[in-house]
């Protein structure tokens, strides 16, 4: 019968440790560069910070907000007034800052000399029985500045057949509490945490160019 003495026992998981810690050793030493980097850099996108410049905003909102608007449309369906005159939104684009006199208006939105108008035009698509046609919703956003960012303080919206440029658009109606309003709190909510891509200003809206002159003011 085969007796190891304590000392021989010392010496063999002495070796046993030495030979795992090599082997460790050696793992780390073949990883992969793209392994290292990513532990130095564990975020997927870089960070970013929400736009002071609204016209800089709203770049990044249009470059965004047929994604938001689509996933807010198909969570509230049959939820909202205005979910009936909702397809897929295309486009959004042809953004304009210059504000409307609201002392000439038969209401008065916000009293807040901060707040900024915005003007903008989506595209949507709606599939009929039969037909699938265009739509062409013209927005009027107030947003104003707080100390945590931006955020929305009232939005009219109306609806212009993009096939039939001959028909006037409808009257505007508020909308804050629609699909589009929604959209668009949700959108500054994920700015001012600093969720989303980084914005450039002078990004290009897609498709842009190829859009008819905006009627909605």
């Amino acid at each position: 019968m085969l007796i190891t003495k304590p000392h021989n026992r010392m010496v063999a998981l002495r070796l046993i440790l030495s030979g795992g810690l090599s082997l460790a050793m050696g793992a780390i030493a073949a990883a992969p560069s793209w392994a290292n980097a990513a532990a130095i850099e564990p975020f997927l996108r870089p960070p970013m910070v929400c736009p002071q410049n609204v016209e800089t905003l709203t770049t990044g909102l249009l470059r965004d907000l047929p994604s938001y608007a689509n996933r807010v449309a198909r969570r509230t369906l049959g939820t909202t007034p205005d979910d009936t005159q909702f397809g897929t939104m295309l486009l959004a684009g042809r953004a304009e800052f210059e504000p409307l006199p609201l002392e000439t208006l038969a209401f008065e939105p916000v009293a807040d000399d901060a707040t900024q108008q915005v003007f903008f035009t989506t595209l949507e698509r709606r599939y009929l029985d039969d037909e699938t046609i265009r739509q062409e919703q013209y927005h009027w956003l107030f947003l104003v500045p707080t100390a945590e960012g931006w955020r929305l303080t009232l939005m009219f919206s109306r609806l212009a057949a993009a096939d039939q440029p001959s028909r006037p658009p409808t009257p505007p109606q508020e909308s804050s509490d629609g699909i589009m309003g929604q959209a668009v709190r949700l959108w500054l909510r994920d700015c001012r945490a600093g969720t989303l891509f980084p914005i450039e200003a002078d990004t290009p809206i897609p498709g842009a160019a190829d859009r008819p002159a905006s009627t909605g003011r």
